[in-house]
């Protein structure tokens, strides 16, 4: 065995021992040609809670919890978007709100639904918040090719991604009748597609 391979494999058993049990150690790096894979993104979030919670916040978060758990592993499961989201119970809030800044609250207890958690979640990724929303979605039509042409192989050729006041749609889930799971897998496809155009 040569001097070159000696050492290596010394530096390899010592690494191996300095690691100890349970802790992973990188592979060396392959290269950069054999590189294609990229890790998938992934979205998390966590629930301001006030220390003594009321009764009345309680049940909110319990609501909260199952929504942003329903919606967030939908959308890890069927995208490799990632965002870090901070929810908070607002009862000041009328509906429920999402930012680009990453936070999503929520008020009233009607929308602390998987259909609301998706669509803010969408918010904080850029949809009607992002300078690349304002530039694509000018006229009331999203003119990035990818969610244009995913919307028409759901819809047929003659479909169109329609814009306005921040909302896309159809499968933008602006309500809560447009919820099915159809409708919320591919809510979550277009506002993929929406982040290779350049949202």
């Amino acid at each position: 065995m040569s001097t070159w391979r000696n050492r290596a494999v010394v530096a390899a058993l010592l690494a191996a021992a300095l690691a100890g049990p349970g802790v992973a150690q990188a592979a060396p790096a392959a290269p950069a040609a054999a590189q294609k894979q990229v890790a998938a993104a992934t979205i998390t979030w966590t629930l301001e809670r006030a220390g003594n919670p009321t009764q009345d916040q309680q049940t909110a978060y319990n609501l909260i919890t199952a929504a942003m758990n329903a919606a967030v592993s939908r959308y890890n499961n069927l995208s490799d978007l990632g965002k870090n989201i901070t929810v908070r119970y607002d009862p000041g809030v009328p509906t429920a709100d999402g930012n680009i800044n990453g936070t999503i609250r929520f008020g009233n207890r009607a929308y602390m639904t998987e259909r609301t958690a998706l669509h803010e979640i969408a918010h904080t990724i850029g949809v009607g918040t992002s300078s690349g929303w304002s530039s694509l979605s000018s006229g009331g039509t999203w003119h990035g090719a990818q969610a244009t042409a995913l919307v028409k192989r759901f819809d047929g050729s003659g479909a169109t991604l329609s814009t306005g006041g921040g909302h896309f749609w159809p499968y933008g889930l602006n309500y809560e009748n447009e919820f099915s799971n159809t409708a919320a897998d591919r809510h979550v496809q277009i506002v993929v597609a929406m982040v290779r155009d350049g949202l």
